[in-house]
């Protein structure tokens, strides 16, 4: 039965370009879309190190307008390019040539009306998160990312999904305190360098471990998806719970 927590919508998706393609996006968002200049959320800069020019990482858009409430009845969509020195690592850039193509989706944001006990549900069942859940200063809302989408043995996909609450309430700040969850006002740069991170270092967090992918599997065998009945959830629910439960318990 799904619970309140599990009530996810698109918040919003994460574009991966060449840079080539970046100037080039930003123009037919703008002209074949429709964004308006003030539905461009933002365009975070930096400069890299050995450079004295800034350059941009990445934009957010707003598509489209509703009536309700502002920001969350339209799509938005952030389109990031791998901006860094041809001689310095990018996982974006790895990312892109890895699938073999000009532009990538990389992670949509599903919005919660209730992210702590969404997490806390996640934790439960084994799933993998790279970030504690993180306060974003600029914007009225908190955040967590996941591992990435990957079979067992396979090379990084650079798909994975963020959860999102906006809006949050004082008591859910107060709830986040306690947990000593990490807070952090540059959340997308701080995104950038924990995926940078991970790539560099070989190491890149799936969804769920290698080994309880593998117990899904077997648990379900053979049998096509239009077969598979509440009994065999069950039964892939508690190895989910069972393999979970010593990690949470550490």
């Amino acid at each position: 039965m799904r619970q309140p927590f599990q009530n996810l919508v698109v918040d919003h998706m994460t574009f991966l370009v060449e840079p080539r393609f970046y100037k080039v996006t930003y123009a037919l968002f703008r002209l074949v879309f429709g964004v308006e200049p003030e539905d461009v959320i933002y365009n975070k800069r930096r400069t890299w190190p050995g450079e004295k020019e800034e350059k941009s990482m990445t934009f957010a858009a707003r598509l489209g307008r509703y009536e309700g409430r502002p920001g969350l009845d339209s799509a938005i969509v952030a389109v990031v390019e791998p901006s860094e020195p041809a001689g310095q690592s990018s996982h974006v850039r790895d990312i892109l040539k890895n699938r073999g193509g000009s532009a990538h989706w990389q992670h949509i944001a599903l919005r919660t009306p209730d992210l702590v006990a969404f997490h806390e549900h996640c934790l439960k069942l084994g799933v993998n998160f790279i970030t504690p859940i993180l306060k974003d200063e600029e914007e009225d809302l908190i955040q967590v990312f996941s591992g990435e989408w990957t079979l067992p043995g396979r090379r990084p996909t650079g798909i994975f999904f963020e959860f999102v609450q906006r809006d949050p309430d004082p008591e859910t700040i107060k709830r986040l305190e306690a947990r000593q969850a990490f807070f952090r006002d540059k959340t997308f740069l701080g995104l950038y360098q924990q995926k940078e991170d991970e790539y560099r270092g070989g190491r890149v967090q799936p969804f769920i471990d290698d080994a309880l992918f593998l117990k899904i599997e077997s648990a379900l065998g053979d049998k096509p998806v239009w077969r598979l009945d509440e009994r065999d959830l069950s039964r892939v629910e508690s190895l989910m719970l069972d393999y979970a439960r010593p990690r949470i318990a550490g």
